[in-house]
């Protein structure tokens, strides 16, 4: 918007200038008017009209995205929340957006303010028509002015002097000269900051008395209207929307300009000088605005196609929307991150990269996250600063310091046209190059172009310096576009480029389900669906190059580099018969199906079948090969139920074992269970099991709100007959597999679901999180159980509770919010055992605070210990109800 505002003051400026400088003095008065209000609407509507035709467009670099990779069964839903501030966060608005819409008020205030003064004359004075007008005589005054088809005379003025001004006003009612300040007025309410927009009320009032006039004395000696302007005692009403026959500002211009003869038809082709300006206009707002000092060829630092026409704040706040759009559909804030922030290695990264890592950068300061740095320096850089600071030696050495892949770096300012010192620095890079075999090459870039020097061998047994390095352009073509596709080990008699693509991505699939180490995540204690975006390069050696990740964790980072690193080596993708680098992208995804952190940090754990894991483990701890769990979506032959043996396909097969354990949970389940228990609405439990390499069922675990369910719900499933294991490769092997069961309960009260679960953030006033700390802090009623585990469970029952018995649903309906709400509490128990809340989010300020006074009114607990010392212990709460119709 900001950028809007600049581009319509600058084209009235330009509009007004060319007015006061070649049009002012003549005396087309009509042909004046339609300028000043051609030009006002011009000067709103230029800055929306694009002609395609005057506008450059740069192609967009393509990288290709490979399938998802999903390691383990995907689940389709999240079963418990335990994540934090999963509320929309609505962008604020920038202080000067707020001062405008403040002026646009109060400038349509004292608008109304005035239209009701003239209002106020019409109905309290005595009228009567005349012609086309009706004459409103105003008591007590010698003013006389019009407005629409009413004009106004004080009882004041001189009946000889009557008629003479009654001509005069009549030629503004009849032309419609209150329409023009009238237009001009509105301008005033929504553009009040700008000045431009006064002058050119100013000069329109101006011009349409010089109309009046020109009218007037046609039937009026001159000399005589000149001293009926003299003459005068001025008692104009000073409103901007009238047209005043006494306004003292004007009435040596308006005799001036009677005086004057009338202006010759040749002075006409001045108005011939608006094409030019409004072409010129025209040029500047449908081109695409080339940034300063740099026109990139490899590196482009140009717009995205779809953002080109979005000025900066335009941008940021189309970006920061996507955000929020993406995080209503569910994405996680790692992935939402991963998403945002740049992925590329360039020294220059586009507009759009780099404003979309700012906004991933206000949307971690936006949900309370602490940056690693301060970002508030950062998050008011423009573009333009970005790329004035990526021309100071402090960018240039920053970047060169960070060497990727054994690639040393240097920034010049023309590849082609070495300073000195540049030659100087080059060469000692080379130098280095040739004595240091961690390096490989070196990139040398100007923003425009980038090169590379590779080593051709090793360097103590080539003493050649030109046998030494070969230069290579980093060439880079987007898979959708090169000739011949990389081709993966196996898939090389396949013909085209589709089917070669194809049987790629299922062999890296395949692969990574091999060689990925997803029990990383259960050793980090991460829970639930994890997502890891992977980039790498296939270079003209078929090699993988360029591997950069990111994840939740650096050390799922590391894995997912260490598993592509690993690949084989795949045939080069060729584009007019030479060998080019290839970019992919390739998301990772899996769930966590935990053992051991999921009891820590949510507030019913999973209930273990510890008869069926035991007997499983002795029955498999010498047989290596059944160990292997492959998941089902990559598996090559599914388990099947029996009954279902007659199918041949897998997708057959799965969706029959679908349906057969959903028959059999439905007709063994006890769901009245639920009703005993006294819990009301929807019920939802979660399973997960394994069916072995025997086709037994095992490592059953359960979630569910309630332990009983749990039990419930583990029996269920270890009733499953045996099934027929699931093959791969040729072996048969353990795939796991994940159960939903979801039955509702009549009589649904308002909250039906809390949960508690350990905050994975520890740097919270150097609080320890639930899901690690020793010794949990306990309710005082649970004190008395024998171990640590009960004590856990009652405290969390005990807390499920407090909160149940003790929170105003009603609060909700009186707000007039409906459906399913979400509040989440963040608070410390600490060493004294006291309640502090560290931070909120709920839909509306009153549900935060009455979910505050619930948690702080809880009883004061036991403190936690760790390490034998009493700590401050960081707990998350999620309260959910559904506000009944």
């Amino acid at each position: 918007m900001l950028h809007y505002i600049l581009q319509t003051i600058v084209f009235q400026l330009f509009f007004l200038l060319v007015y006061d400088v070649f049009l002012n003095k003549e005396t087309f008065f009509n042909w004046n008017r339609i300028y000043l209000l051609g030009t006002a609407v011009l000067s709103i509507l230029l800055p929306f009209i694009k002609i395609k035709y005057l506008k450059e467009t740069l192609p967009t670099e393509y990288i290709e995205a490979l399938p998802v990779v999903i390691l383990g069964q995907e689940s389709t839903e999240v079963n418990v929340p335990i994540a934090l501030d999963a509320v929309t966060i609505v962008p604020t608005m920038p202080f000067w957006e707020i001062i405008l819409y403040i002026g646009i008020v109060i400038a349509l205030a004292f608008f109304l303010f005035k239209l009701s003064r003239i209002l106020f004359f019409v109905f309290k004075n005595p009228k009567q028509r005349i012609s086309k007008a009706f004459i409103v005589s105003l008591l007590n005054s010698s003013a006389a002015f019009s407005f629409f088809h009413y004009i106004f005379l004080g009882e004041h003025i001189r009946e000889a002097d009557k008629q003479t001004i009654v001509k005069h006003e009549l030629v503004h009612v009849t032309q419609r000269h209150t329409i023009d300040l009238m237009f001009f007025e509105m301008l005033r309410v929504f553009f009040w900051f700008n000045p431009l927009v006064y002058m050119y009320q100013i000069r329109m009032a101006t011009l349409h008395e010089y109309i009046a006039d020109a009218h007037a004395v046609k039937y009026q000696d001159k000399n005589q209207y000149y001293q009926n302007l003299l003459s005068e005692v001025f008692d104009t009403k000073h409103i901007s929307f009238i047209n005043t026959f006494f306004n003292q500002s004007l009435i040596k211009k308006r005799i001036v300009m009677l005086s004057k003869s009338r202006s010759k038809q040749i002075n006409l082709i001045k108005y011939v000088l608006l094409i030019p300006v409004v072409f010129g206009m025209l040029v500047y707002t449908s081109a695409e605005a080339q940034k300063e000092g740099y026109n990139i060829t490899t590196q482009q630092i140009d717009d995205d196609g779809q953002y080109q026409e979005l000025d900066d704040e335009e941008l940021k706040e189309k970006l920061y929307s996507n955000i929020l759009e993406m995080e209503k559909a569910g994405m996680t804030f790692t992935e939402i991150l991963i998403a945002y922030k740049p992925k590329s290695d360039l020294y220059i990264i586009s507009r759009v990269d780099y404003y979309k890592s700012q906004m991933a950068d206000k949307y971690m300061l936006d949900k309370g996250e602490t940056p690693v740095k301060d970002l508030s320096k950062q998050q008011k850089m423009t573009y333009a600063d970005y790329l004035a600071y990526k021309k100071t030696d402090a960018a240039k050495l920053l970047w060169e310091s960070d060497i990727k892949d054994g690639i040393l770096r240097l920034v010049v300012s023309d590849r082609k046209k070495l300073t000195d010192a540049e030659k100087a620095r080059k060469k000692s890079k080379i130098e280095l190059l040739k004595k240091d075999d961690n390096f490989r090459g070196l990139l040398t870039t100007d923003g425009k172009l980038s090169t590379v020097f590779y080593k051709k061998g090793n360097s103590k047994e080539n003493k050649n310096e030109e046998s030494e390095l070969i230069m290579l352009n980093e060439v880079e073509v987007p898979f959708a576009l090169v000739d011949q596709a990389p081709v993966f080990p196996g898939c090389e008699a396949l013909a085209s480029n589709t089917e070669k693509r194809n049987c790629m991505s299922g062999k890296i699939q395949e692969y990574l389900a091999r060689n990925f180490n997803a029990d990383i995540a259960n050793t980090l204690g991460l829970t639930g669906r994890q997502r890891i975006n992977v980039i790498f390069k296939i270079d003209t050696k078929g090699d993988v190059i360029g591997i950069r990740s990111r994840a939740p964790h650096p050390d799922l980072e590391a894995e997912a580099i260490r598993v592509i690193k690993s690949l084989p080596k795949i045939t080069p993708g060729k584009q007019r018969g030479q060998n080019v680098i290839v970019p992919y992208t390739l998301p990772i995804i899996f769930q966590v199906q935990d053992k051991s952190v999921v009891d820590e940090t949510v507030i019913v754990a999973y209930g273990e079948n510890n008869k069926v894991d035991a007997s499983t483990d002795k029955r498999h701890e010498n047989n290596t090969d059944q160990d292997i769990e492959v998941p089902f979506a990559v598996i090559d032959q599914v388990p099947v139920f029996p009954g279902c043996e007659g199918l041949t396909a897998n997708e057959e097969k799965k969706r029959c074992m679908s349906d057969k354990i959903s028959g059999f949970v439905n007709h063994k389940f006890n769901t009245d269970i639920a009703t005993v228990l006294g819990l009301t609405g929807r019920q939802r439990i979660n399973v997960i099991f394994k069916i072995d390499a025997e086709g037994n069922i095992t490592g059953i675990r359960s979630r569910a709100p309630h332990p009983e369910l749990e039990k419930e719900a583990v029996r269920v499933i270890s009733l499953l007959p045996k099934m027929t294991p699931g093959q791969h490769n040729g072996k048969n092997v353990t795939v796991p597999y994940s159960l939903p069961i979801v039955f509702e309960v009549d009589n649904t009260q308002l909250l039906d679901e809390t949960a508690i679960v350990g905050y994975a953030d520890d740097s919270v006033n150097n609080s320890i999180p639930f899901a690690v700390v020793n010794k949990a802090p306990t309710f005082p009623e649970c004190a008395s159980l024998d171990n640590e585990s009960e004590q856990k469970d009652c405290t969390i029952t005990q807390i499920q509770e407090h909160v149940n018995r003790n929170f105003n649903t009603d609060l909700a309906k009186s707000l007039g919010l409906k459906g399913k709400l979400r509040i989440n509490v963040v608070f410390r128990i600490t060493k004294e055992g006291a309640i502090a809340i560290e931070r909120s989010r709920a839909p509306h300020p009153e549900l935060e605070a009455e979910a505050i006074r619930v948690i702080k009114s809880m009883p004061k607990l036991i403190p936690g210990e760790h390490e034998g010392e009493k700590v401050d212990v960081l707990y998350s709460l999620p309260i959910i109800f559904q506000v009944q119709k």
